[in-house]
């Protein structure tokens, strides 16, 4: 055999291993998960981020033919949760549900206890939970404007409520206020259903709340919406506007979405994202999201590791303005 014809032969030789390979790669790519998967929530059953993990866990489990278990590790604002995932081996088997207190612990503390930059890999959002900015009945006013310019008449008086001094909802909180150009106090406390009940008993005067909890104090007309926390209007409050209508530049903090530990490898990231968006279809998710206002906003890994990424800087810019912690 003449070398050019010893050279064509090991090209085709050469060739057919790699398209006889191909398939094997494919099918080896595609066999993810081929055990149970665990999903960590640092929160407790029954609050919001526990739901919306739980609602797509099932989901998930049923696409894979593997069970997503759930892990409760609540303590420290999520922390515990967050940093034991950060530690856990890096192939998709361990998974961490996120809202906007994973981005707040990160930047709050001088010395926080995970990196959010460098810790983890983002995987997909699930969504964004709809908030509502209500009001006292007690106080009176029926509006956005109407809120501002009490508040700029009253400077420092008007109170408002969150979950705790630099929880997501204190920091959406005061981003709203400081659109806004509000100047109002602050009560902490130790869930948003107190807030709920204060803001109805008139005790406190706003507070942005969560739609699915406040929904039934707004039918009772306990409470008074003035504007929604959302990307349009909600066709379950189709009158109240959305604060953007009022507030152009304000940029809601808020999410929900799942990320693992750092060094993951892509194609399992995207094989999770990618199903992730599936599970969202389902009518059932849909139907039960819809009725507590949660916007299911899927996205790849790298475009939700970029958002983490804005928002990681932008409340790091907003805990020093409000002065929780020093520049």
């Amino acid at each position: 055999m003449r070398v050019g014809q010893s050279a064509v032969v090991t090209a085709v030789f050469a060739a057919s291993i790699v398209v006889a390979a191909a398939p094997a790669l494919a099918q080896g790519q595609q066999k993810f998960p081929t055990k149970p998967v665990r999903l960590v929530i640092g929160f407790s059953p029954g609050s919001a981020t526990d739901l919306t993990g739980r609602m797509v866990a099932q989901k998930l489990g049923d696409i894979w033919g593997q069970p997503v278990v759930i892990e409760n590790r609540s303590g420290a604002g999520g922390q515990l949760a967050t940093v034991m995932v950060a530690k856990a081996t890096p192939d998709g088997y361990t998974l961490l549900m996120i809202s906007s207190a994973m981005v707040v612990n990160a930047v709050l503390p001088t010395k926080p206890m995970y990196d959010l930059l460098k810790d983890f890999a983002g995987v997909s959002q699930i969504g964004v939970p709809t908030s509502v900015v209500l009001a006292s009945p007690t106080l009176g006013v029926k509006s956005i404007k109407e809120l501002i310019a009490m508040a700029n008449a009253r400077p420092g008086k008007l109170l408002f409520g969150t979950s705790g001094a630099g929880s997501g909802t204190h920091m959406t909180t005061e981003i709203f206020n400081t659109n806004a150009g509000i100047k109002a106090v602050h009560v902490a406390f130790k869930g948003l259903p107190e807030v709920m009940i204060e803001v109805a008993a008139g005790r406190l005067n706003y507070g942005l709340i969560s739609m699915g909890a406040s929904m039934p104090f707004i039918q009772d007309k306990r409470v008074v919406p003035l504007a929604v926390v959302a990307q349009k209007r909600s066709p379950l409050l189709p009158d109240v506007p959305t604060v953007t209508e009022i507030l152009p530049l304000f940029e809601r903090d808020a999410t929900h979405g799942i990320i693992a530990p750092a060094g993951t490898p892509k194609d399992v990231l995207n094989i999770i994202s990618r199903d992730i968006a599936r599970a969202l279809e389902f009518p059932d998710v849909k139907e039960r999201m819809d009725a507590i206002g949660f916007e299911r906003v899927p996205m790849g890994p790298e475009e939700y590791t970029k958002l983490l990424r804005r928002l990681h800087a932008a409340l790091a810019k907003t805990v020093v303005t409000v002065g929780l912690r020093a520049p």
